[in-house]
């Protein structure tokens, strides 16, 4: 049994923090939201943050050779140049070294099948990192359930509906969740090889996975619900065994 039993390492996106940005802290720093941390220890995993850095794809292919999976975390827009586009006046919290940090992580993550969790900003990372394209601003779109709260500062909760026959599906071991939802961005075109795999009741894409491998990206935040909620927590249960097994 021996391998079975040791705690797979799971790297963790980091996100840049401003000089000052840590209480008492003079230095930048770079850190993770907590729960996404306490998600993977519940799942049985240990998390490393990463610092971000530009990768070329090389380097990012041998950033990841020592983990068994990858969580990219939540946070700012995708600069729109990247997906070819100009950017709408409130697309907010570009940050350079994320982008140059992240799509080579996932490009890597998706060439080497090394099990992959990008979430809200993650799903959005991926889409981009593959060739795919986001709406830059839905808050406004009429007919549509609240993704975030009117004034951008809170969360909304809404129901999401998972395809049967999904590695999302098996994962979560339901057909409908209750999510978590912070986002202003949605995905558009939907990059070559990413499967759509759950709606919000309104029509928005929630998730995808890739066609080859254990390549998950949800547009909630699964993270923030799953001390309490056992169908998300379900969700980094099967992450982690995906990487126990990588």
């Amino acid at each position: 049994m021996g391998m079975a039993s040791t705690r797979p390492l799971i790297a963790v996106t980091g996100v840049p923090i401003t000089a000052g940005g840590v209480l008492g802290w003079r230095q930048g720093a770079t850190a993770a939201p907590a729960a996404y941390l306490t998600a993977l220890d519940r799942a049985g995993a240990d998390g490393a943050v990463l610092m971000p850095v530009a990768l070329d794809e090389a380097e990012a292919v041998r950033r990841l050779s020592r983990f068994e999976g990858l969580v990219v975390v939540g946070g700012g827009d995708v600069d729109p140049a990247r997906y070819g586009a100009e950017a709408h006046p409130e697309v907010a919290h570009v940050n350079a070294a994320r982008d140059g940090f992240e799509i080579p992580l996932l490009r890597a993550a998706v060439e080497g099948g090394v099990p992959t969790l990008a979430i809200c900003r993650g799903i959005q990372v991926l889409n981009v990192a593959l060739g795919g394209t986001l709406h830059q601003h839905i808050s406004d779109w009429e007919h549509l359930t609240a993704h975030r709260s009117s004034d951008g500062s809170d969360s909304a909760v809404h129901d999401v509906r998972i395809e049967a026959g999904t590695r999302l599906r098996k994962a979560m071991g339901a057909d409908r969740a209750e999510t978590f939802s912070h986002h202003h961005q949605a995905l558009d075109r939907v990059a070559d090889g990413l499967v759509p795999v759950a709606w919000a009741d309104d029509g928005l894409l929630e998730a995808v996975e890739h066609e080859d491998g254990w390549v998950v990206g949800i547009q909630w935040h699964a993270e923030a619900t799953a001390a309490a909620d056992p169908v998300q927590q379900a969700l980094f249960d099967a992450f982690v065994a995906e990487a126990r097994g990588h």
